[in-house]
């Protein structure tokens, strides 16, 4: 595997602005069989008018894998093929006594999205939008979804995002994600062949990337607050680690922990008031729980191992975390109440940097399978283990979505450092491949509204 040892970052903020544009470009390669078939028609918009609302839900949709999305082009296909009696508006509706029951039913779906971007003064626009249920040989058709929204501009698309959430709700039953954010670092090559470490947060699409910390120092592990409001990291930007809390919004930082040796790995309590890092400051690498009002600090492992990696249960009642202590890393958990340490994996010789599921019955791990280290995931009920991503090379650094439906990673794939997501059960792949640099370290936010 890649030899990281990562602890991470600060030194400014750019003042030059990013573009909106996806710095990630998210590439669907697995999806699952059966997907549920969904139509998106474009959004009715007069002229001038932001037309790409419906293309932000359907590719929303599409990339979750979960999904079988018709949109503007295969409708317009389809629109072609049919007989000269239909109206040319009837692959586009945009009420709901315009849609044609017989014309989704040759798509071969049930579920029909339609709606309209309307401009209001002030540059502010209002987005109404229905999801349909057409019933087949009926005729009839029901709205089992429908909002409407104002909003300015700039919030276009984060709308559309939160309209995917609704979608993908109402069908699937689980909380959608696509209006959440990505942190991760961007390592670039200058052409002087000095090395450039970015902190840069971004849309869950890849869109809107913003720098939050731009160092020739490493920037690594970063970790966000459960209020979705503040990253922990570690920065080398003074030639050593140390630990920063930073606000997401503002760009304010505070210096958490800079002890000698060892500050890495922070992980955030569930309840936002304590972090668990790595220090080496008594000689070998322990866990400890920092509560963050007070620096206080508490040590959880006592000993000469190397103790690293931790990763809170949901409850915040016991802490994951890799240990040699057996003869190669391995996972391990500490009951906070009584301090007692047992091992949890034992499939394999090599098994780090470890998380809960949001049930807590699973636990997702790197795990190495004939010298390939990949994405595992351990049923604590059965022990069983399974590899979720067999069909990408080395991977690492895995983050779980809120809803705990895709793991977020970095892996080699073409050659490159690149971030890529694999569903729970192993059925959907995304690859996003970062336009310039490499990218690695990923973090997946928590729900932002």
């Amino acid at each position: 595997m890649r030899n990281r040892v990562r602890f991470l970052f600060f030194l400014f903020i750019l003042i030059m602005p990013y573009s909106a544009s996806a710095i990630l470009s998210m590439e669907l390669t697995r999806g699952i069989a059966g997907a549920i078939p969904i139509a998106v028609v474009p959004f009715a918009a007069g002229e001038d008018v932001p037309q790409h609302v419906a293309d932000i839900i359907a590719t929303d949709l599409q990339n979750s894998g979960r999904f079988k999305v018709y949109g503007q082009q295969s409708l317009s296909s389809l629109k072609a093929r049919l007989s000269i009696g239909e109206t040319s508006t009837v692959g586009f509706p945009s009420e709901v006594g315009a849609v044609s029951n017989d014309y989704f039913r040759r798509l071969g779906t049930d579920n029909v999205v339609i709606g309209k971007v309307v401009p209001l003064l002030n540059d502010r626009y209002q987005i109404t939008f229905q999801l349909l249920d057409i019933f087949r040989g009926t005729g009839k058709k029901s709205v089992t979804l429908g909002r409407s929204y104002t909003v300015s501009a700039h919030e276009l698309r984060s709308i559309a995002h939160h309209i995917s959430d609704l979608i993908y709700q109402k069908l699937t039953g689980i909380k959608g994600v696509f209006s959440t954010k990505l942190a991760y670092i961007v390592i670039r090559t200058e052409p002087d062949g000095r090395m450039r470490y970015i902190l840069e947060v971004t849309d869950q699409d890849g869109y809107n990337p913003r720098p939050l910390l731009d160092s020739p120092e490493p920037i690594m592990s970063p970790a966000w607050s459960p209020n979705g409001r503040q990253l922990a990291y570690v920065s080398f930007e003074d030639r050593r680690a140390s630990i920063y809390v930073q606000d997401v919004i503002t760009g304010m930082r505070h210096l958490l922990s800079k002890f000698p040796g060892i500050n890495g790995a922070p992980a955030w309590s569930p309840d936002g008031q304590k972090l668990a890092l790595v220090l080496s400051k008594s000689g070998a690498p322990n866990i400890y729980v920092m509560d963050v009002a007070s620096s206080r600090l508490t040590q959880l492992t006592h000993d000469f191992y190397i103790n690293t990696e931790p990763a809170w249960s949901p409850n915040g009642k016991s802490l994951l975390f890799t240990s040699n202590r057996s003869g190669g890393p391995q996972i391990y958990q500490i009951n906070l109440a009584t301090g007692s340490i047992s091992r949890l994996s034992y499939d394999g010789d090599y098994n780090a940097r470890a998380s809960y599921t949001r049930d807590g019955n699973h636990v997702v791990m790197i795990h190495r399978v004939s010298g390939i280290y990949y994405i595992g995931i351990l049923d604590l009920d059965t022990g069983t283990m399974r590899v979720l991503n067999k069909s990408i090379g080395d991977s690492s650094s895995p983050s779980i979505a809120p809803n705990g439906s895709m793991i977020l990673y970095d892996t080699v794939y073409r050659g490159r450092n690149i971030l890529a997501m694999v569903s729970a059960d192993g059925n959907v792949q995304l690859v996003l491949p970062a336009r310039e640099g490499e990218a690695q370290d990923p973090a997946w936010s928590p729900f932002l509204s």
